[in-house]
């Protein structure tokens, strides 16, 4: 408290310490999120993720793609933001952290909500980038060695 208004002044310093604090802190956050998962319980249960995954993304996708193309964006890259877009990972497994220590939900049903949100993160991710990934907004080599060239001698300056 003695240090926050000098601390504060520092816009770098503060950028830094959040990516210190969220990169050491997040990793355990998910390692004991996931430490209560039954995996058992997902095996025994198939459709029980199959059909809360879609439930899942029908209910994001279905209000994101018509707003994404209000935007004009045109069909590839509104599909591939609706896509990304369509992730919640850290609030549901928080939401389902917070259900599973009050006793709201079991670990089944925790392990069902978890792994809806992991596959609802991760297949959509993986859609996107392998065939919806809009290449003409992406940096050519040319570009990227021109940038860096710049920012090279900027530096040196």
């Amino acid at each position: 408290m003695v240090l926050a208004g000098t601390v504060g002044k520092d816009h770098s310093l503060i950028r830094r310490l959040r990516t210190l604090t969220f990169g050491l802190l997040t990793p355990f956050y998910f390692i004991r999120a996931g430490s209560f998962v039954s995996v058992p319980a997902l095996i025994a249960a198939p459709l029980v993720f199959t059909a809360l995954f879609f439930a899942k993304m029908l209910s994001k996708v279905i209000p994101l793609y018509p707003t994404v193309k209000a935007f004009d964006y045109q069909k590839e890259e509104g599909l591939y933001f609706t896509l990304m877009m369509s992730t919640g990972l850290t609030f549901g497994t928080i939401s389902a952290l917070f259900g599973l220590n009050h006793g709201v939900i079991t670990q089944a049903q925790y392990s069902y909500l978890v792994a809806t949100v992991i596959g609802s993160a991760v297949i959509p991710t993986v859609i996107a980038n392998a065939w919806f990934m809009p290449r003409h907004l992406l940096a050519t080599k040319a570009e990227e060695k021109s940038t860096l060239a710049q920012a090279g001698g900027e530096e040196a300056n």
